[in-house]
């Protein structure tokens, strides 16, 4: 019955547009714990100071939903390979085309965990889209979705790095996936390709002050001025580590209507940019993730680029 679970899971999950599904045992993360507050330490996470809040509810699930056995793994593709028509135009990373993740990827997560309760029973669980202090990507290794490469994201052998995590917490005890071992091998291209040096030299820690993804969505200040000339043309996020990395040469376009880019969005010439109106931008950016960073934000980043 425990592994019927796993496959009824596995079956809905992937009718719902999730690619990949694993499953991991709810624990106390000691070792992630560690690389964490090294990274602390070191001020690596900039002024995201919620990064810091709640450290022992990161790195213990069983914190976050007391009776935890589970941690149900997800990964929901969102890779588009268009672009922009305009070379010149100020660049946003692809994961934003679309209809905000958050609300898209939650209403799939929200709706597996029912079906989960109608067909197994009464289950105590909660969903997380990129939404409470947990380390998704741990987890995402820990369930067999991937390796964490130099570029610290998350890799599957399969469709490469261009998806969003999710996960389900819940007090359901189901057999463990393995862990999918570092596939990175000797290849420095994230290193060698990241604009602002943001990745070490031996990869696998990433300084977030330096990452034009922090620089562009998370910093309400000005762009230091030693980056004005270092953020090669991007507005909002970054996607140059994840388009140099070989394995994405597996990416497959997604195939949610939700994700499908405003054709505003890719026709627009740099100059419609540098112009643009707030009420162009609302109504660009109308259900994307792109409204977080504001109006003004944004004009600051595409003055910038």
């Amino acid at each position: 019955m425990i592994t019927d679970n796993r496959t009824l899971i596995r079956s809905e999950a992937h009718r719902l547009g999730f690619d990949f599904v694993g499953f991991a045992h709810a624990e106390r993360l000691d070792e992630a714990a560690g690389r964490l507050e090294a990274w602390l330490n070191q001020s690596a996470h900039g002024k995201m100071g919620y990064m810091a809040n709640h450290f022992d509810m990161r790195v213990d699930p069983t914190l976050l939903v007391p009776g935890a056995k589970t941690v149900i793994c997800l990964a929901f593709n969102y890779h588009n390979p268009e672009k922009q028509h305009d070379p010149e135009a100020p660049k946003i990373s692809q994961y934003a085309y679309g209809e905000d993740y958050h609300h898209v990827v939650r209403d799939k997560l929200k709706a597996l965990l029912e079906f989960m309760r109608e067909t197994i029973g009464e289950i105590d669980g909660r969903c997380f889209v990129d939404s409470a202090p947990i380390l998704e990507r741990e987890w995402a290794q820990r369930a067999g979705i991937g390796w964490n490469g130099r570029h610290t994201l998350t890799i599957h052998p399969k469709q490469g790095s261009y998806f969003f995590l999710a996960e389900i917490i819940c007090d359901l005890v189901l057999p463990y996936d393995d862990p999918i071992r570092d596939h990175c091998g000797t290849c420095r291209r994230c290193i060698d390709a990241c604009p602002t040096e943001a990745i070490s030299p031996q990869g696998y820690f990433l300084d977030a002050t330096k990452c034009i993804s922090y620089l562009t969505i998370e910093l309400k200040d000005e762009i230091p001025l030693e980056f004005k000339d270092q953020m090669d043309g991007w507005m909002f996020g970054c996607d140059v580590c994840q388009d140099v990395c070989p394995w994405n040469r597996f990416a497959e376009r997604n195939n949610e209507p939700a994700f499908e880019p405003n054709p505003e969005l890719l026709s627009m010439k740099k100059q419609e940019w540098v112009e643009m109106t707030e009420e162009v931008f609302g109504r660009v950016f109308r259900k994307s993730a792109v409204k977080r960073a504001k109006y003004l934000k944004m004009k600051r980043n595409i003055l910038g680029t």
